[in-house]
């Protein structure tokens, strides 16, 4: 009823649909984190089912138009979740850690892709180009989900560093194996007339100058926040950002390491956290929508209405996917971190984080279906589609799970969302206690007390009354 209602009003006031579409999505993305905060699921899966439930196969509150209208949401949330993750990147740390992050994101990667090949080719008997293709996918792990976990939890540590290094540098090792495997593809599927060498380098080139760009303006971006108010380091950090996605898209790639790099470079030549934390305030409602989305362009007659090469059913491909993707997850990560001396938690619990994917894998196999075109395209994008959207149901949980089994943060309760004015007031109070406890700790003074000290006293006691009032009127 009320997409009829939408398309309605569409014809009179496009505006206003849109503008009541979108609040309805943020509502009712909200309002069910209320019950996955009683289950102790993270928020992305509220978000996930929120989009499933107002989609076009539940309650059908969302027209179509909208969907496509926001088709621009993907690339802004990836744009905002690489930067936060670049931030992590700092050359003091990667020196320490560098190298056996490196080698546990190959094994995570490397094994996930290898499962998925010898189930797709020697297992169900897709054809090679098929075969490799979606093993490349199965490389890239989502990191907007498990950054948002981490968020939510306040999760910390080893363990923590040790996921978001890797989620950074597994979409890295995704893209070059995805380039790899659709060389190979357009080479099996060119009947012996050779192929064009244009479009297998052209994907790649584009990749390299947006991160040769994104790194130009991580500089750009220093010179440009240099003493600025806070209102206005957002407005032009957002304004970046923006203009950056909008070239990516005119280029045709992503701009997930474009803008990885961008804050990798802002935040080793600036050592500037700040940033990352007001644009963390300013992300969540871009995030949520993204998620919603994703949960509304969910296409569930697609997986049963058609077989692939042969008599394999789609829905057969996507499950076996689905599970063998999980399996190659945990088995690479495993003995990556065993081949590095990772400590046991780090070990046995990593696997458990890797498992959503979503916007990468999604606009990789997007560029795959128009790449490789006929049903081997279709088959690819309605794969990676499907079992995307069911990763992000089980993944955030899996991520929260292996959060809690390594201890990264406290299950008992949540973490609380702390303001930069309630950092003002924690940093105040802890420096009136200390003072207190300084007064306490003092003997008393039985003797005549010299003048000198006298005056150092007193202006002891005016600060601690100045900084006690000065609490109080924040209150």
């Amino acid at each position: 009823m009320f997409a009829r209602f939408a398309e309605y009003l569409n014809t009179s006031s496009p505006a206003s649909i849109a503008v009541i579409t979108v609040a309805l999505m943020l509502m009712f993305g909200f309002a069910l984190t209320r019950v996955t905060k009683l289950l102790k699921l993270p928020n992305v899966t509220a978000y996930i089912i929120t989009g499933i439930l107002i989609g076009p196969y539940c309650l059908n509150l969302v027209p179509a138009f909208i969907a496509e209208a926001t088709s621009f949401l993907p690339n802004i949330a990836l744009a905002f979740i690489a930067f936060s993750t670049g931030q992590f990147f700092r050359l003091n740390a990667l020196k320490g850690n560098g190298s056996k992050v490196l080698v546990i994101t190959v094994f995570e990667a490397c094994v996930a892709s290898l499962f998925v090949f010898i189930a797709s080719y020697w297992v169900l008997g897709m054809d090679l180009a098929f075969s490799a293709v979606i093993a490349a996918l199965a490389s890239a792990t989502a990191p907007a989900s498990t950054m948002m976990t981490i968020r939510q939890t306040g999760a910390h540590g080893d363990f923590v560093n040790t996921l978001l290094q890797v989620v950074a540098l597994d979409d890295v090792v995704g893209l070059i194996a995805y380039s790899v495997a659709v060389s190979i593809a357009l080479a099996l599927t060119a009947s012996g007339a050779g192929f064009d060498f244009r479009a297998v380098t052209l994907p790649i080139i584009m990749n390299i100058a947006s991160v040769i760009i994104g790194a130009f303006l991580g500089v750009v971006m220093k010179i440009l926040l240099a003493n600025r108010s806070k209102d206005n380091r957002l407005i032009v950090s957002v304004a970046i950002l923006f203009g950056f996605c909008g070239l990516c898209e005119m280029l045709g790639v992503s701009p997930l390491l474009g803008c990885m790099f961008m804050s990798t470079v802002y935040i080793n030549i600036t050592d500037d956290d700040k940033l990352f934390k007001q644009l963390n305030y300013f992300s969540p409602p871009i995030l949520l929508l993204f998620f919603v989305r994703s949960g509304v362009c969910f296409d569930l007659g697609a997986l049963t209405g058609g077989t692939s090469q042969g008599s394999t059913s789609l829905l057969t491909i996507g499950v076996v996917y689905f599970l063998v993707r999980i399996a190659g997850k945990y088995a690479g990560a495993f003995v990556g971190c065993m081949m590095t001396g990772k400590n046991i938690l780090v070990r046995n619990y990593l696997g458990l984080a890797l498992i959503p994917q979503a916007g990468v894998a999604i606009g990789l196999a997007e560029l795959g279906a128009r790449t490789l075109g006929g049903t081997t395209g279709s088959t690819l994008r309605t794969v990676i589609l499907a079992s995307s959207v069911l990763y992000e149901l089980i993944g955030p949980a899996c991520a929260k799970l292996s959060l809690s089994l390594s201890h990264s943060y406290d299950d008992t309760e949540e973490a609380p969302q702390v303001s930069p004015q309630d950092e003002d007031k924690i940093i105040i109070n802890s420096l009136i206690e200390r003072i207190r406890k300084i007064q306490n700790d003092l003997p008393e003074h039985t003797q005549a007390v010299p003048a000198e000290i006298q005056i150092v006293n007193v202006q002891h006691h005016s600060t601690s009354r100045h900084l006690h009032t000065h609490n109080t009127n924040y209150h």
